[in-house]
């Protein structure tokens, strides 16, 4: 390919993105869903006009570590503490359960694979997949219904925060015991060693942002250094201990979410990641997709794929809020708020490809999740308070 052709396929990509996105939007559903159909339309599941390269590879590993960053710097530890356990116990259970359903719902259909092997290892990874929350579209629907503020608003709000990190958590363990040349009391050890080495650079390097906030309120040097923080703990989580590079993004957010003008870092890079880097990483699912070769098999599969991810979260985070006391259908609520997918459940099966853990052909069920998950919560949850209101 000829330098210049690039220039070429990112022009097609942004404005193919973009133009899906807003068409999304339009339906009330999210910029992502069109983002990633911009992908389909233009990649060889249809149109066949751009293909994936190394360069639009890298261009998307980048915008990944981004989002992850963000989704660092936008969790507010302080709300975290005050929620108490609550959030933390159904998070736990929003993990744990999606990912015993996703490994059973594979192994069911596919065999049960002996422990160890590339089958049992791709089902295990299928479970993770699950374990994502993304929980945009439930605040919008909050937010719209004037109940974001109240009990169970936060609480699947904090929940959702602290399933992200327990599922950041998880896939860095799956993919460290996936490695044969990795023991598994090694995979434990390093990244312990990891998040050790994360609260002690943490401190030193929240504490230089905080001197730097001081004395440079609001000026572009920060979201500059807070940008080199990010790439630095991905490749330190990477090269040093052998942890997903994600996960340093997402650490290096963690670090900065309480400072001063962690809105500021978030607000400057949110330009980079909307314009350029978000639409590539998000248009080169599409890309890396082929729908026109999907099996019938793969169509049954995806379809309990899905049914099961919206299930096990209800189920799951539902079952541990009654425990918790809440009302029957203020768990039913948090359940339903709790099950939409999008970006993180994108990065994680992103990163699953990356190692081979799972087949492209899984992203076609991954999207068809994000796509349901996201068209359905609104509705169901518009309907749970609809019925409140004529009580």
């Amino acid at each position: 390919m000829e330098t210049y052709e690039i220039f070429k396929d990112l022009a097609i990509i942004i404005i193919a993105a973009k133009s899906c996105g807003i068409i999304a939007k339009k339906f009330n559903a999210p910029m992502v869903v069109g983002e990633i159909i911009a992908g389909l339309l233009i990649g060889p599941s249809i149109f066949g006009i751009v293909e994936q390269s190394v360069f639009l590879a890298m261009m998307a590993e980048i915008g990944v570590l981004m989002l992850m960053f963000n989704a660092g710097l936008g969790t507010n530890l302080r709300d975290l503490i005050k929620t108490g356990p609550k959030a933390v116990l159904i998070a736990c259970s929003g993990v744990a359960v999606p990912l015993l359903g996703g490994y059973l719902a594979y192994s069911a259909y596919y065999g049960f694979a002996p422990k160890g092997s590339d089958q049992f290892y791709e089902a295990v990874f299928i479970g993770v997949i699950m374990t994502a929350t993304s929980v945009s579209i439930t605040v919008e629907t909050l937010k719209e219904l004037g109940k974001l503020k109240g009990e169970v608003g936060t609480t699947i709000l904090s929940a959702a925060i602290v399933d992200d990190i327990i599922g950041i958590i998880v896939l860095t363990f799956v993919i460290g015991f996936k490695s044969a040349s990795v023991e598994p009391g090694k995979v434990v050890s390093n990244t312990a060693l990891f998040f050790l080495f994360a609260i002690g650079v943490g401190i030193i390097v929240y504490y230089i942002f905080k001197y730097m906030d001081a004395i440079w309120p609001h000026s572009r040097r920060i979201p500059i250094f807070g940008l080199t923080l990010c790439f630095a703990m991905a490749y330190v989580a990477e090269k040093y201990f052998g942890i997903a590079d994600i996960t340093g993004a997402f650490v290096a957010g963690i670090i900065l979410c309480n400072i001063k003008d962690s809105d500021y870092i978030a607000e400057k890079m949110d330009i980079s990641s909307y314009m350029l880097f978000g639409p590539i990483f998000f248009a080169s699912i599409g890309l890396k997709t082929n729908i026109s070769n999907v099996s019938s098999s793969m169509i049954i599969f995806s379809v309990i794929f899905v049914v099961v991810a919206l299930m096990t979260k209800i189920i799951g985070c539902g079952i541990v809020a009654k425990i918790c006391r809440f009302k029957n259908k203020d768990c039913i609520k948090i359940g339903v708020g709790m099950m939409t997918r999008g970006e993180v459940a994108l990065i994680v099966a992103q990163k699953g490809l990356g190692v081979n853990m799972i087949d492209s052909a899984y992203f076609t069920t991954v999207i068809l999740l994000i796509i349901t998950s996201s068209l359905i919560t609104p509705i169901i949850m518009k309907l749970l308070y609809s019925t409140d209101k004529k009580r």
